[in-house]
């Protein structure tokens, strides 16, 4: 275990990539043509339409409501430009997540060593499933109640996804930061993804199955 990377960028492109997401799904239009008619940014225009490329991504609106679903989300850290692809499978009756696939696109400049890049990409959406699914501190009184692995659940190797990745070239600019950028969509695309499925937006992490069934209870 290490520290939570990039904390800020991680809640900010939860609530805000959701909220993108609700006006896609409001507006009757594919969450990845509502983002790409919506910014003038080059950079992320490239990485949008690489991820959607790379995940074969097929226009629809959402939410679906099949049990299975996925999701969009993208964002900016350490001076790199990310988007993520997520497909998850909902299991209505005990609120299970399970994701079964990620799709990254990451422009992070000149890339100096790709197969170390990767590496960190992949480092980061592993973890960040832990934020996305599990890892809470609860307090009570001002005492921790976590205090151990007993109750506190870091990422297992059955969770995670089959994973890829997709460097943007971007040779015109200096290399940027690439240790923690992938991290920052994993709550947004995820939560994204199980809206999808299920027609339950939720807007608290981490998504356990009690959150999940609740926010079933309460879908149109």
């Amino acid at each position: 275990m290490g520290p939570w990377r990039a904390p800020g960028a991680n809640t900010n492109r939860f609530a805000a990539e959701q909220q993108i997401d609700a006006m896609a799904s409001a507006a009757g239009m594919d969450a990845l043509e509502f983002r790409l008619r919506n910014t003038s940014d080059a950079r992320m225009l490239r990485v949008l339409r690489a991820v959607g490329e790379a995940a074969g991504w097929r226009p629809s609106v959402a939410p679906r409501r099949t049990g299975r679903g996925r999701g969009l989300a993208c964002g900016i850290d350490a001076g790199t430009y990310v988007a993520h692809v997520a497909e998850v499978a909902v299991d209505r009756a005990t609120g299970h997540i399970q994701v079964e696939r990620v799709v990254c696109a990451q422009d992070m400049g000149i890339v100096v060593n790709p197969e170390g890049a990767t590496m960190q990409i992949e480092g980061a959406i592993t973890m960040g499933l832990g934020y996305t699914l599990s890892e809470e501190i609860r307090f009570e009184g001002g005492a921790i109640r976590d205090r151990n692995f007993d109750t506190y659940a870091p990422v297992r190797f059955s969770w995670v996804p089959r994973i890829e990745t997709v460097l943007v070239p971007n040779d015109d600019l200096a290399p940027q930061g690439g240790g923690e950028p992938a991290i920052v969509n994993m709550g947004a695309v995820v939560a994204n993804a199980v809206f999808d499925a299920t027609g339950a937006r939720l807007t608290r992490l981490p998504l356990t199955p009690a959150r999940v069934l609740a926010g079933l209870q309460g879908a149109p």
